[in-house]
């Protein structure tokens, strides 16, 4: 479930699925993808602020969930694409607080944010190439572009685990904090209060164009939803079902 709060022009969304470690289902992305979506269009909404629950921000997708909507192998109409088209076309800034966990698009999801605070204790991980699948949300084109190839390898293909302090260096990570949310909150806050087209104006000339960006999630969606009928990725995700715990 997503929990959606609006005040002093911040529109805050909040996992809220701790006791699956907020897995996101087919429809938390949707709510996800509607919240930005209308807030593009909400004078009110100055900033959106994306939290999880403390000790996990995301641990990806819900692999049960998102097997039974992506089963027809193509993705293009799913609410994932939709979230992640609603996220790299946002109008409005975003700032993410992560505490622990950050797994899949948990770690993605994080490269269209503006503002990223997370906790010492969080740590960053894309186990994409060990299910038998490739990045997804265009990350295959923005981390190369701030972290360099060696390092968007590392992180992508390797799957190795970034820790808060390696994720801060490549800069996934704005600030590390103790109090995370206080600190992503007054943020926001900050950000809300700004000269509203000013700060649009003034963002949309960091971002450039973003039809590449729509077009690398397009091209990635289309190999990640072919991967999804393949031996390798059937086998991967026999066994992650196998070893996961139940409850």
């Amino acid at each position: 479930m997503i929990r959606k709060s609006l005040e002093e022009g911040v529109c805050t969304l909040r996992l809220d699925r701790a006791e699956k470690k907020n897995a996101l289902t087919g429809a938390m992305y949707a709510d996800l993808a509607e919240a930005l979506e209308e807030g593009n269009s909400d004078g009110s909404v100055r900033c959106h602020l994306i939290c999880g629950q403390p000790g996990t921000f995301t641990a990806g997708n819900d692999i049960a969930d998102f097997l039974q909507f992506a089963g027809k192998n193509d993705l293009s109409d799913t609410p994932v694409i939709r979230f992640l088209k609603a996220v790299a076309l946002n109008e409005k800034p975003i700032v993410a607080a992560v505490d622990g966990l950050a797994i899949g698009v948990g770690t993605t999801l994080l490269m269209h944010c503006d503002m990223v605070f997370a906790t010492k204790t969080s740590t960053f991980k894309t186990p994409f190439v060990d299910l038998g699948l490739v990045p997804e949300a265009g990350s295959s084109l923005l981390a190369p572009r701030f972290m360099g190839h060696a390092r968007a390898f590392e992180l992508l293909c390797l799957g190795a685990t970034f820790d808060a302090e390696r994720a801060h260096a490549v800069g996934i990570v704005n600030h590390i904090e103790d109090d995370v949310e206080m600190v992503a909150l007054a943020c926001a806050r900050a950000i809300a209060a700004k000269p509203p087209q000013a700060m649009k104006l003034s963002r949309d000339l960091l971002l450039g164009d973003r039809k590449d960006l729509l077009a690398r999630i397009d091209e990635e969606a289309r190999i990640f939803g072919e991967r999804l009928s393949a031996p390798e990725t059937i086998a991967a995700f026999q066994a992650f079902m196998m070893k996961k715990p139940k409850g």
